[in-house]
């Protein structure tokens, strides 16, 4: 039997039925167009006018996930709103939160638009990357401390949604280990220039030091090449899509600094997060390879060269 991949949407999402949902939810929005803006593993994007964007769930796995997005999203608004010290980055505000209808039984919301592009089609050199570095690594060193964890705790259980933890297992080197270096070995035969050795010896070294022990730290989830959006200069301007968020491993986030940074900008990155536990930094690189490769498989299915290439240079930055 033939199937696609895995993240292939179990619910198609175009432009009408986005233009249908929008309009009649949202009247005020109806004299705006809709576009279809981008596609992830999960959502589906579409602009509507030129400030903002709305993602419609387009996986069934994906339900779950919106409504902790959703939870996450509001309590660190809110935490910004009531003056205890937001992010230090732009993080997508839900304006407008469609409800299920017949038509589309999913989630779907409304956001205005960060600035920037991704980073994974920015074509910054690595010396143009050492303010972007640090900026992240402060950004993670304020997602990650105990009072932010334990203040959007409190405001999700307020809206009925529990945050759970690792529920990816991916601060479990051991549980990925496997199916990345079944995927690394399928893309190097597809004619892929990856050091397989090496990227294979990172993973396993990572299965030696095994799984964090200690108090969970509230997490992106999903903190790649993608997700960090950046402005014309190549500062930071965003961290977009918290559909993995919950709680784990911080290692789990740091892996952007090993897939994104390398030599003076990942001296910055760590310089400006704090010190690193044992292991984490193995765990964050191991991550690095496993999301680096998933990610490349998917951009390479989608014809992106551009993209794959961004990819590839991570998987170099990875080892060094």
């Amino acid at each position: 039997m033939v199937t696609g991949p895995v993240w292939a949407p179990d619910v198609a999402v175009d432009e009408r039925l986005a233009t249908h949902l929008v309009r009649t939810q949202f009247p005020e929005l109806a004299g705006l167009p809709v576009r279809r803006f981008a596609a992830g593993w999960d959502n589906a994007v579409f602009s509507v006018g030129p400030e903002l964007l709305f993602r419609f769930v387009h996986r069934a796995i994906a339900v779950p996930l919106a409504a902790r997005e959703l939870a996450v999203l509001g309590a660190l608004v809110g935490r910004g709103a009531r003056g205890a010290g937001p992010l230090p980055l732009a993080v997508p505000v839900p304006r407008y939160v469609g409800r299920p209808v017949p038509e589309f039984e999913r989630p779907f919301w409304g956001a205005a638009r960060l600035p920037g592009m991704e980073l994974a089609v920015a074509r910054l050199d690595d010396g143009a990357r050492i303010p972007l570095a640090g900026a992240v690594g402060r950004f993670l060193r304020a997602l990650h401390a105990p009072d932010l964890r334990d203040d959007v705790l409190r405001r999700a259980r307020q809206v009925g949604v529990e945050l759970p933890v690792d529920p990816n297992r991916r601060g479990e080197p051991a549980a990925y280990r496997d199916r990345a270096v079944d995927r690394l070995r399928r893309l190097q035969e597809q004619g892929v220039d990856v050091d397989l050795p090496a990227l294979i010896a990172t993973l396993d070294l990572a299965v030696d030091v095994g799984p964090r022990t200690g108090e969970p730290v509230l997490l992106h989830g999903d903190l790649h090449l993608r997700h960090l959006l950046v402005d014309a200069r190549g500062a930071a301007s965003g961290v977009i899509d918290w559909g993995d968020t919950g709680l784990g491993d911080p290692a789990v986030d740091l892996m952007i600094g090993y897939a994104a940074f390398v030599g003076e900008s990942r001296e910055a990155f760590l310089a400006a997060y704090g010190p690193l536990q044992q292991g984490t930094a193995e765990r964050a690189r191991a991550l690095a390879v496993h999301v680096c490769a998933a990610l490349l498989d998917s951009v390479l299915a989608d014809d992106a060269a551009a993209l794959a290439d961004e990819v590839i240079a991570a998987l170099g930055r990875v080892l060094r």
